[in-house]
């Protein structure tokens, strides 16, 4: 939309085709009042808005927005975790400029990655890392929001229990179905009761619901595995097929290990399969390199727990513990997260 005025006006998103059986990646606020959002079916959202105009992603145009965003985040602050390619936490609790305000901050970087990128930007301002990622959505698009400490408990009391980081559409259909529809009517239940439902996650939700929060913002997330994923159109009929497919995500994940320099620190193979009825399953092992014929080995073992049709095939590996020395930015490889 920034470098086409003309699609501006129009539903726009970025993903696969339709007939590779794609996902949207992200979509505009136009097509979203349709419905669409992203990781629905690409087929699914066209269905739903048939003039919706969808572009494959530009990896090198996103990475180039990625580090003029990123460069003006370090601006402020060192305490830069990024989430995405646009997406990160600041902390600017020791921050000078704008006289320390981090309303004037956040005001400042969002006029400037106006400037700079030519697109808007939305920032939430709270004391945790929890509450600043919902006031971050609450006035988009070009938008900021502020939560004091003293609103934090009214804040979170009127939020739905889907907002609480980690709960999903599951977690939140079983809360509902137990009576907790917002942080408000979840606080009613005592920490024992619900980690008795929900095991050690329990306990998270005891403290989000309440608001609080003691993460820190980190800069130097570690990258835990590299991998590669294909789906695929048609499905692949059968397990002699998709090892013939192996060789060839193997090469890319090989590639992407050696890009990362993730090689050193390989403790774990694996495999990823999603069957034509979307039933996944992943097998692993333990191993100091990747080997095509341990992949194989994996597969065949992947295979035989569905016996149909395969839509996808991933194969990764993941990393042990990586020393200050030879640390693995998460941010270092977007490609390869």
């Amino acid at each position: 939309m920034r470098d086409n005025p003309a699609l501006r006006a129009l539903p726009v998103a970025v993903g696969g085709g339709a007939q590779q059986r794609g996902v949207i990646a992200t979509c505009n606020y136009e097509a979203r009042r349709f419905g669409v959002h992203s990781a629905m079916a690409t087929a699914q959202a066209l269905q739903r808005c048939p003039e919706l105009v969808v572009l494959p992603p530009s990896m090198e145009k996103y990475r180039v927005a990625s580090r003029q965003i990123l460069a003006i985040y370090r601006d402020y602050t060192d305490l830069v975790e990024p989430l995405s390619l646009d997406e990160a936490y600041l902390d600017v609790s020791h921050a000078v400029r704008c006289k320390g305000s981090a309303t004037l901050i956040a005001q400042e970087i969002r006029a400037r990655i106006a400037e700079t990128v030519g697109i808007t930007a939305s920032a939430g301002i709270a004391p945790n890392k929890f509450v600043a990622k919902i006031a971050s959505d609450w006035n988009k698009p070009d938008g900021l929001f502020l939560v004091r400490p003293h609103e934090i408990d009214a804040f979170v009391a009127a939020l739905a229990v889907g907002k609480l980081f980690g709960v999903g559409k599951v977690t939140a259909a079983k809360l509902n179905k137990l009576g907790a529809k917002t942080c408000g009517d979840l606080r009613s239940w005592a920490q024992p009761e619900l980690e008795h439902h929900f095991g050690r996650f329990g306990s998270r939700l005891y403290q989000l619901c309440r608001g609080v929060d003691t993460r820190v913002v980190c800069s130097t997330q570690e990258r835990k595995s590299v991998s590669v994923e294909e789906t695929y159109t048609p499905d692949v009929p059968d397990l002699a097929a998709c090892l013939e497919l192996l060789p060839d995500l193997f090469d890319q994940l090989l590639a992407r290990i050696k890009r990362a320099g993730a090689g050193p620190h390989v403790h774990k193979l694996y495999v990823k399969v999603r069957f034509a009825n979307f039933h996944q399953t992943t097998v692993e092992s333990t191993a100091a390199q990747p080997q095509l014929a341990l992949f194989e080995k994996l597969l065949d073992t992947g295979f035989q727990r569905g016996r149909q049709p395969v839509r996808l095939l991933g194969v990764g590996v993941r990393l042990g513990e990586v020393r200050n020395e030879g640390q693995l930015r998460l941010f270092a490889d977007e490609t390869g997260r």
